[in-house]
């Protein structure tokens, strides 16, 4: 991946241990709204995070993307490929063999420089492993004010279930990834009853104990329901305006006649 062709470029953080790790940072054009730290899948911080970061960016944001891989081996960035997912795995099951709090220091580095660089909210998004990583620094670190996990591997996990998050979650799963079954998605993250078929939106917020489940995209008769309501709004309103207006006309007829028996 050729640098010139990002938006941002790489900082150095520091964590709480005192070891420097790398991170890819993309700034906005003005000043930024607000700060979302990416985190990434097993193939380390490579060009499409680094994408993904811009794109972050090119909406007003300031993206910070840290290194993850890098207590186990800097400079880690790999394809897609059967060979590069085996050696990302191995990395990923290093970085889990660390002593606690192991990379979640390095998060929490991120978080606090984006939120001094930024001067604003933080928000946390991370995709595959990093989508697990987002969920435990929704229930672990400070300075958050959202995380969007996507499609987190090890979520469903009786030691992930049982962790509480302190900011507002909203965990993105696919309808069809064979990797991460959505019956157990719904069934255990979102604290619902087992169903033939399961819903595509968790729970509503007042039945809700854990976090905001979207599973897949919304259907087409939930994208149509907002322009009915809008409509059955108008004629409500209509019909209420009618009816007062039918009221009055009432009783103005009624003053009238009184005035002609007088």
């Amino acid at each position: 991946m050729n640098q010139e062709q990002n938006m941002g470029t790489m900082v150095e953080l520091k964590a709480a241990d005192g070891t420097t790790v790398p991170a890819y940072e993309a700034r906005p054009a003005g000043t930024p709204r607000g700060a979302v730290v990416v985190i990434q899948e097993i193939f380390g911080v490579n060009s499409h995070i680094r994408n993904v970061a811009d794109g972050y960016a090119a909406e007003g944001y300031l993206a910070v993307a840290p290194a993850c891989f890098h207590r186990v081996k800097p400079g880690i960035e790999l394809g897609y490929s059967e060979a590069d997912m085996g050696e990302g795995f191995g990395y990923k099951t290093a970085v889990e063999a660390l002593p606690a709090p192991g990379v979640l220091q390095d998060i929490q580095a991120a978080i606090d420089h984006a939120a001094r660089a930024s001067g604003g909210k933080v928000g946390i998004v991370g995709y595959c492993w990093g989508g697990l990583l987002t969920w435990r620094s929704a229930c672990l670190l400070q300075g958050l004010s959202a995380a969007a996990p996507y499609y987190g591997g090890g979520v469903t996990t009786p030691e992930e279930i049982a962790r509480q998050p302190k900011v507002p979650v909203m965990a993105h799963f696919g309808d069809q990834d064979h990797w991460i079954p959505l019956e157990g998605v719904v069934v255990d993250l979102g604290r619902q009853p087992r169903s033939a078929r399961p819903p595509r939106w968790g729970p509503s917020p007042r039945e809700r104990t854990g976090p905001r489940l979207r599973c897949g995209p919304p259907r087409r008769s939930c994208q149509r329901s907002r322009p009915r309501r809008r409509r059955a709004q108008q004629r409500l309103h209509a019909e209420c305006r009618q009816s007062c207006h039918d009221r009055r006309r009432y009783h103005r007829s009624q003053r009238s006649l009184d005035r002609q028996h007088d």
